[in-house]
């Protein structure tokens, strides 16, 4: 179903549940039986008793009607994160290339319609956990090098075929990280061919920034800092200037990170950032986790404060981060400085619900304090945040002039249990799987679970197909090229009948 037959409906459209997150005075507020009017894709009433006439009335009943979430890390992949769960040291099982792959040559592991069908399939999966706002990620340890112009030509139709308010540009990089034959990781380097893919990422933006009335919007994506060359970043950092559109840079994420930064430049990554003229109010920078004074890092220094002087946000994947032991230390003293944080998923299933979750129960045990963070916290983080970290006031909040993105949040489902406060109960025993309706730019993107022109049993079946054709390519691109079996390991043996052998 394209965009154009994904129509917004004719005259004012009132929204009622037992809650309603309104926003009013520079916060979010609850209305209790509350009422949300939109018209032509714009918020024109939250509160009690809307006094016009309207062409539509829908009753949610014990639901919680809320604004959408913002993913500025939005997983847009089958995600092979999730492959290293208990699998480890990452170098020993295909998540570093050898240098025996590198020489050989790396190429695309998926054709062209499998990238479109893995976009268009993420971009249904955010949507039915109420994110309507997505900054894409992907990985590229099965890419050639960096993403293509085309796959998100193709991932631009998808967005708004779907009706999704997607941020869009290829992720570009300089560099790759190389484990030798003696286990030794370094950093190899290209700069001239990630330069080309920087103007071709800036021409991209240039093509489709405004598109789909508005819907579609660009973004730079060079892929890590510490396969980024000082040239890359410096002329991103201008073109995202130049354009004023965001740039997002996955930095402070890992102690291999870290120290290869420190080692190559004499500075830790903000500083570095610093030094290039890179921070800015246009810069979201995932994950914030390694920093000076973290527990990884004794070195002494003012990464968090560089940071937060830049006007830059800092985008919090707590579910990915804790699957590999790691966390912001915390969300509650990153606020209490001053710093912007944004939310992001960047791993399977997109759960932005189960993502703040495991932030809340993160950020109190590492500050030995149940007091640390409340759940208003982490659903600011995810709304509030994320608008602001775009320089989008009209997104994450419904108010008059906003744009009508609107989630419905079911509480009448078996697993949930009793409402104490509509947001506490979401963070104690909700689950993306718990929205029912999403309503992006005004117009109904999902009702009762279902999205237009997607059968979401197919496109499960499809998708584990696919995950398994890449994971079976896993040997070519390990040290020491080793079976699955070997760099896949198995909770418990297997005993498999001879017709699945």
């Amino acid at each position: 179903m394209s965009l154009e037959a994904k129509k917004r409906p004719e005259g004012r459209i009132l929204m009622t549940a037992r809650w309603v997150v309104g926003h009013k005075d520079g916060r979010h507020r609850l209305y209790e039986n509350g009422e949300v009017v939109f018209e032509n894709g714009e918020i024109v009433f939250v509160g009690h008793g809307f006094p016009g006439e309207v062409a539509r009335r829908i009753d949610y009943g014990h639901a919680l009607i809320g604004p959408g979430f913002v993913d500025c890390d939005a997983l847009s992949d089958l995600d092979t994160t999730i492959l290293g769960y208990d699998n480890q040291p990452a170098w020993k099982k295909g998540r570093v290339w050898p240098r025996s792959y590198l020489d050989a040559g790396p190429y695309e592991m998926y054709t062209r319609e499998e990238l479109a069908f893995q976009k268009r399939y993420a971009f249904s999966q955010l949507i039915r956990n109420g994110i309507t706002t997505a900054l894409p990620i992907a990985s590229l340890f099965y890419r050639a090098w960096g993403e293509t112009v085309q796959e998100f030509e193709d991932a631009a139709v998808a967005a708004a075929d779907l009706g999704m308010r997607a941020y869009l540009g290829p992720a570009y990089r300089t560099g790759n990280q190389v484990v030798e034959s003696d286990g030794r990781v370094v950093t190899y380097y290209e700069e001239e061919r990630g330069l080309a893919e920087l103007d071709a990422a800036i021409d991209f933006a240039k093509r489709h920034e405004g598109e789909a009335g508005g819907l579609i919007r660009a973004m730079f994506a060079p892929d890590r800092i510490e396969t980024s060359t000082a040239e890359l970043l410096r002329r991103t950092a201008a073109a995202s200037r130049e354009l004023d559109i965001p740039v997002r840079l996955h930095c402070c994420q890992s102690k291999i990170e870290y120290d290869l930064v420190l080692a190559q430049h004499g500075m830790s990554p903000p500083e570095w950032l610093e030094s290039l003229g890179f921070l800015n109010e246009r810069c979201l920078l995932p994950h914030g986790t390694v920093v000076s004074g973290s527990r990884l890092i004794d070195r002494p220094g003012r990464d968090l404060e560089i940071i937060r002087d830049s006007g830059a946000s800092i985008v919090h994947c707590p579910l990915v981060s804790g699957r590999h032991g790691n966390a912001i230390n915390h969300l509650g003293s990153y606020r209490a400085m001053g710093l912007n944080i944004a939310m992001g998923t960047d791993t399977s299933p997109p759960d932005m619900v189960m993502n703040m979750q495991t932030g809340m129960i993160l950020a109190r045990t590492m500050a030995g304090n149940v007091g640390a963070v409340r759940s208003e916290d982490y659903y600011d983080a995810a709304t509030i945040g994320g608008a602001n970290a775009l320089q989008r006031p009209d997104l994450g909040r419904l108010q008059p002039g906003a744009r009508a993105d609107i989630t419905v949040f079911e509480f009448d489902r078996p697993h949930s249990g009793q409402v104490i406060d509509p947001i506490q109960t979401m963070m104690l025993t909700g689950h993306g799987r718990d929205f029912a309706t999403v309503v992006i730019d005004g117009r109904f993107v999902m009702e009762n679970r279902a999205i237009p022109g997607q059968d979401e049993a197919a496109d499960n079946a499809r998708a584990q197909k696919q995950f398994e054709g890449v994971m079976a390519r896993y040997p070519e691109r390990t040290l020491g090229h080793p079976p699955m079996s070997e760099i896949f390991s198995s909770s418990y043996a297997i005993e498999r009948s001879e017709a699945s052998a």
